[in-house]
């Protein structure tokens, strides 16, 4: 049977995970503002349209 004791993309040649770490804080960084500007959008939607 196999080994499966290391696990395969630890030791893998090619991965950049200081990339794939800037590119998770990117999203991150997108999906904030993002929830933020729908949210800000829908306030003066409420306050605008009701008024």
């Amino acid at each position: 049977m196999a080994d499966h004791s290391e696990v395969a993309y630890t030791t893998a040649d090619g991965n950049d995970y200081k990339e794939h770490e800037q590119t998770y804080l990117l999203f991150l960084a997108l999906a904030k503002w993002g929830v933020i500007i729908v949210a800000a959008i829908l306030i003066l939607m409420a306050y605008f349209l009701v008024h």
